[in-house]
């Protein structure tokens, strides 16, 4: 009876320790959403597969690790795996590893919207964001069950996408992607750019955001994103939430506001 009371504990607190985030898409057509985690970071990861296929207005549910580090949630549009070359096997953000991505090597080809987190990080709180880092393809909304703050890109960015950054497209020449300053190369050198923030620029003091190419379309559009690498002295692109109060997370693509 000790023992059984005893697992019983134990199997309890194990329910506790996680989270429940839900990746729901509202598009009216089929995404096929994906997950990474950077286990150079951190060994936890999402208990659910590392990407699947996502009718409208579907929902999935999954339990995460209290302390998942380095996550990316993010999705593709237009999919056919009998491609195996992840630059060419979806319209956008295709990964190593097919329909589910390798976890090591499978992060998304951009551009891509991203939900990247951090829970029971540093000062014990939850760091969470919408990202156009990486730029653009579908709008994005991050909510929490605890009041914290909500990070969004609720927009289509793709239609009004600068002619620089605009595409891919898809099969009916509508862009489903908008590119950032620094996936475009606009500068011709992604390793000394002030657009990517690298090489001589790669500290916030040299790479301000009047330095970077098309930031106030992302910015505008999308306030509470995070729209280049040092956005957070923006004051609305890095979200946090105290880890104590456990918040459940919930990933919306293609939200309704």
């Amino acid at each position: 009876m000790k023992l059984a009371l005893s697992s019983l504990l134990v199997f309890s607190a194990t329910l506790v320790s996680g989270r429940t985030f839900t990746v729901y898409n509202g598009c009216p057509f089929t995404i096929w959403p994906a997950i990474f985690t950077d286990l150079n970071v951190g060994s936890a990861t999402p208990d659910y597969v590392t990407g699947w296929e996502a009718a409208a207005y579907t929902t999935v549910s999954f339990s995460v690790p209290n302390n998942w580090q380095a996550g990316r949630i993010w999705a593709r549009r237009d999919c056919d795996f009998s491609n195996p070359n992840p630059a060419t096997q979806c319209a956008d953000g295709g990964c190593n590893g097919g329909l589910e991505c390798d976890p090591h090597t499978g992060t998304g080809v951009p551009p891509a919207t991203l939900a990247e987190f951090t829970l029971s990080g540093s000062g014990n709180l939850d760091y969470y964001d919408v990202s156009l880092v990486d730029g653009y393809n579908l709008p994005m909304r991050i909510d929490n069950d605890q009041g914290c703050g909500i990070a969004s890109c609720p927009v289509d960015l793709g239609p009004n996408c600068p002619a620089a950054l605009k595409g891919p497209y898809d099969s009916t020449g509508f862009p489903v992607g908008c590119k950032s300053a620094c996936e475009a190369n606009l500068d011709g050198d992604p390793a000394n750019s002030p657009n990517c923030c690298s090489g001589q620029y790669n500290t916030v003091e040299t790479c301000p955001s009047s330095g970077v190419a098309y930031y106030s379309y992302f910015k505008s559009n999308c306030p509470n994103s995070y729209a280049y690498a040092f956005d957070e002295n923006s004051g609305t692109a890095l979200w946090k939430c105290n880890s104590a109060l456990n918040a459940n997370y919930q990933v919306t693509f293609c939200p309704a506001n």
